[in-house]
């Protein structure tokens, strides 16, 4: 395979362990592009990838796709399951559908593009990196986040960053409620500017506005015996 620019698989013909071997393979020869026909939804597909690869998809994923995984970039045309690049450390992932519950877990860099909507506990457990989704979001996206960025051009559901530590979520539809220790606070123009652009960038609409929620820092510190306070704001 070695000296090939793109290498053409047909996941209906081959088992996911198989797949996965393959591309791994492709990244370890230097292979620049790896196309997978026919994923028919399955799990686990291009999982644990440590080396520089393209993936392109050529229909729906299940859950998990992209995981584990480190400067990998993928183009998933359709719609994934749960877990959609679950603890990516560098590379790019743009899902041209919807990505189901928990889309970009434990993301440690890189960036998650959904052009549709995600499911509820997306970007939960946020280390770093993005998670950028063109439509809405479930409830509790952006759970325990503790840096990045989230960016949800369309409605929320409840909870949104719930129990955040740090970062930032950007929301240009309406929110059905921030969670505990969060608030909301001002976008500076050039912070604005630099959201429209990477909406471009990707293609997306953007929305009129955006509101911007963050951590209020009222759950850094606690103390159990003042349990009054701790049961108000958890």
């Amino acid at each position: 395979m070695s000296g090939k620019a793109i290498l053409t698989l047909d996941s209906n013909k081959l088992s996911v362990h198989e797949v996965n071997l393959a591309i791994r393979k492709a990244a370890k020869d230097g292979i620049k592009t790896v196309e997978l026909l026919n994923p028919m939804a399955r799990h686990n597909l291009g999982v644990a990838i440590t080396d520089p690869i393209h993936l392109v998809y050529k229909g729906d994923v299940g859950y998990y796709a992209v995981s584990l995984s480190d400067q990998v970039s993928a183009e998933i045309h359709g719609s994934a399951g749960w877990g959609i690049g679950d603890n990516l450390i560098r590379g790019e992932i743009v899902v041209h559908g919807n990505a189901a519950t928990a889309a970009a877990p434990s993301l440690r860099g890189g960036t998650v593009v959904v052009k549709g909507s995600v499911g509820p506990r997306s970007a939960i457990g946020l280390k770093s990196g993005e998670l950028i989704v063109g439509g809405g979001a479930g409830y509790m996206t952006g759970f325990f986040m503790q840096k990045g960025r989230i960016v949800i051009c369309g409605d929320t559901g409840d909870a949104i960053g719930d129990s955040m530590y740090q970062g930032a979520i950007y929301v240009g539809g309406r929110i059905g409620s921030v969670g505990s220790g969060c608030r909301f606070v001002d976008i500076a123009g050039p912070e604005r500017d630099e959201l429209f652009a990477t909406l471009e960038r990707y293609k997306i609409k953007a929305p009129k506005a955006f509101q911007k929620v963050e951590s209020d820092r009222s759950l850094w510190h606690f103390d159990k015996k003042e349990f009054e306070v701790w049961k108000d704001v958890l």
